[in-house]
């Protein structure tokens, strides 16, 4: 204490103040630390922290960019699958076209009858790529083409009575336009035979056939039913000297998916399966090419009038996307069918006069209704280029075109 004592009065002779030095920490060489040491601590601790901070603000800046680049990605799968969707949905509306159900007449409607400007039960159409309309006009036994918003028809073969003169048809039921040579092939059931009209000659191409429907595919091939036989056949066109290829049925008169009762119109797709209506057996039958069998893809479940019967099917024609139409001749409407599906749904008509509520009532009905949106045993059908539906409306004389809807 003396000495400390001593070194303050010393200190303060010289006019120099000292104070105790303050020692904040301990020092491992000389046992303490000074303030001066202290600071360079806070300043690297509060480097430390700085740093720490910019990592901080790095992560989260990098999260940001993460979140923001997901957001994008989130939003530019959203938009695509409603694309896609919208896309999905519009081929599915595609593959269910409607029609408006008053339609406008043709051809004939001008009552049953002989004159040009009438029909008497047409039978099988076509319409060629101007829209021109060639009719079978069975109990006239005559073919009369109709020109585009024509008043009156044209006759085109036979309509020189009924009889079985080369001249002559006898209850023809289909015909084959062939747009190239402009020649028209015929069923001529009456007379049991397939013959070809070109330029007013007349050739038998097939004798002694209860032909039916005709079809002809892309390579040329031609296809007759026949109600006797209870089968389809094929022809190479120009060699028609055979008894033809069995390509359905010919298995005897029976329900068994082999087998026909009375196969009436017929369709070939470009995969060369053929569609029958199988006319007895209320069913439509899809044989693929070289198949021992068919598959049911329209009705087979007894006669009716559900949306999972038919009632003696006529008229056949299929879209490019497999949608089967069917002529539901005694049930007078369209149905309109895609394979592997339980029941079909009305395309057109199904109304009856007794109704009045548009039910449908028993197909025995002799009631004949003429009004824009009804039918009376629908026969043959067709589509032109812009899908339009042609209807052979049998009993009402005449041939009625559905609008499609767009």
């Amino acid at each position: 204490m003396e000495c400390q004592n001593s070194l303050i009065e010393k200190n303060g002779e010289e006019g120099i103040e000292m104070a105790p030095q303050r020692v904040t920490a301990y020092d491992a060489s000389w046992g303490y630390r000074s303030e001066s040491e202290n600071k360079n601590s806070t300043e690297q601790s509060s480097r430390t922290q700085t740093g720490s901070s910019l990592f901080r603000r790095k992560a989260i800046l990098i999260l940001i960019i993460i979140a923001v680049l997901s957001l994008i990605t989130i939003i530019s799968i959203t938009i695509w699958f409603v694309f896609i969707t919208k896309a999905e949905t519009t081929k599915n509306e595609s593959k269910f076209n409607k029609w408006k159900q008053n339609a406008i007449t043709v051809a004939g409607g001008n009552g049953e009858g002989q004159q040009l400007n009438q029909l008497s039960h047409p039978s099988g159409i076509f319409i060629d790529k101007n829209k021109n309309i060639f009719i079978v006009d069975r109990y006239n036994h005559r073919v009369v083409e109709w020109k585009y918003n024509a008043k009156k028809g044209q006759i085109t073969a036979g309509g020189n009575g009924r009889g079985d003169r080369m001249d002559q048809l006898n209850g023809p039921t289909d015909l084959i336009v062939n747009q190239q040579n402009h020649s028209i092939i015929i069923a001529d059931q009456g007379n049991r035979r397939v013959i070809e009209w070109l330029n007013k000659k007349q050739q038998i191409l097939i004798h002694n056939i209860d032909c039916s429907g005709l079809a002809m595919d892309k390579h040329g091939f031609l296809y007759v039913s026949d109600g006797e036989k209870n089968d389809v056949r094929r022809w190479k066109m120009g060699e028609y000297n055979n008894e033809g290829i069995v390509v359905a049925g010919g298995n005897g008169e029976r329900d068994q998916l082999n087998q026909f009762n009375y196969p009436s119109f017929i369709f070939v797709d470009d995969d060369q399966s053929v569609y029958v209506s199988d006319l007895n057996n209320n069913r439509v039958m899809k044989w693929r090419k070289d198949a021992k069998e068919g598959i049911v893809v329209a009705g087979g479940n007894g006669q009716g009038r559900n949306l999972n019967q038919l009632f003696f099917p006529e008229g056949i024609i299929v879209d490019d996307l497999g949608q089967i139409y069917v002529a539901d001749m005694w049930n007078d409407r369209v149905m309109r069918w895609y394979e592997g599906k339980e029941k079909g749904e009305i395309v057109v008509g199904g109304y009856r006069e007794e109704s009045q509520s548009n039910q449908l009532n028993g197909p025995l009905s002799l009631s004949f209704v003429d009004e824009a949106n009804r039918l009376k045993y629908p026969m043959g059908l067709s589509f032109d280029d812009e899908r339009n539906l042609y209807v052979a409306d049998g009993a009402n004389h005449r041939i009625q075109k559905f609008e499609i809807i767009l």
